[in-house]
């Protein structure tokens, strides 16, 4: 049913859709789906599907008609207030991870803050890959904030995640060993080009960087210098081709750049920085 509708309205992934939608609002395995796709639907679960189908065409992306998205092996629930967390975040992950794990086999912890967390994405897989780590998150929306709490709750990450309403790092008096972003970077004269499932389903000041997509680096490199320990580093994701200033604006705060990590698509994606004058991992295998 669902495939076939999508695909006459020529939706880009209308197969990938269908299966996806079917297997979750039935609860089976997308394997299941063809070894027991003759299987009769009960009454419910063809409701949910047809009103899938009719939020799909309308267009609403995926995940926002299941709810939650998948995001480092966690399944987190979304909101209103949240974008989806994307693949091409996971570079920011596996940039930091090695550097939490190692941190906390010297001392025992590792202190993270997360800044602009939306579901909680970066901060909880980074909990859950290594126990010993702790993370404050910040967000401007207090909706925001309960989702992630929400998310913690539901992955029991509770105990060592926490979250508050806050403007990036302003009236934080706490110092960590690592601060990780994900900002909005998208220029304010790019967003009426992006895509119907972005415009009208993801939070607008998640995505709006100001006028040259760079506002927020600016606001996190000023109040950043402070709240790292000795040694710490910084981390964040960037737009395609940002890289350059993101790196410069730091510098103009005292940071060196580390490391440039590429997504999968071998774009620029995450930039790890540590204080200048202090010394960088050895290789990007730390």
């Amino acid at each position: 049913m669902l495939r076939s509708a999508f695909r006459s309205a020529d939706l880009e992934t209308a197969d990938l859709d269908a299966r996806l939608l079917t297997a979750k609002l039935a609860g089976v395995e997308p394997h299941q789906l063809v070894t027991g796709g003759d299987a009769p639907l009960g009454e419910t679960v063809r409701g949910r599907l047809a009103k899938a189908l009719d939020d799909r065409l309308a267009g609403m992306p995926v995940h926002r008609i299941l709810g939650f998205r998948e995001f480092y092996g966690l399944s987190l629930r979304l909101s209103p207030a949240t974008l989806e967390p994307r693949p091409d975040t996971e570079t920011l992950i596996d940039a930091v991870l090695p550097l939490v794990r190692e941190k906390a086999a010297a001392t025992g912890s590792c202190s993270i803050a997360d800044l602009g967390i939306g579901t909680g994405a970066i901060g909880l897989a980074l909990l859950s890959e290594c126990p010993q780590a702790t993370c404050l998150g910040v967000d401007v929306s207090a909706d925001a904030v309960k989702t992630a709490l929400e998310n913690a709750r539901q992955l029991g990450l509770s105990k060592r995640y926490r979250a508050i309403e806050g403007n990036w790092l302003s009236g934080i008096d706490a110092q960590f060993d690592l601060i990780v972003s994900n900002p909005p970077y998208i220029p304010t004269a790019d967003l009426s080009g992006l895509s119907r499932e972005v415009t009208e389903h993801d939070p607008v000041q998640a995505l709006d960087g100001g006028t040259d997509g760079l506002d927020a680096y600016r606001a996190i490199a000023s109040q950043a210098g402070d709240r790292l320990v000795r040694g710490g580093y910084l981390a964040v994701e960037f737009g395609i081709g940002q890289g350059a200033s993101v790196s410069m604006i730091f510098a103009a705060h005292g940071f060196a750049e580390a490391w440039m990590f590429r997504d999968l698509g071998g774009v620029e994606r995450v930039l790890l920085f540590t204080m200048q004058g202090e010394p960088k991992p050895v290789s990007r295998d730390f």
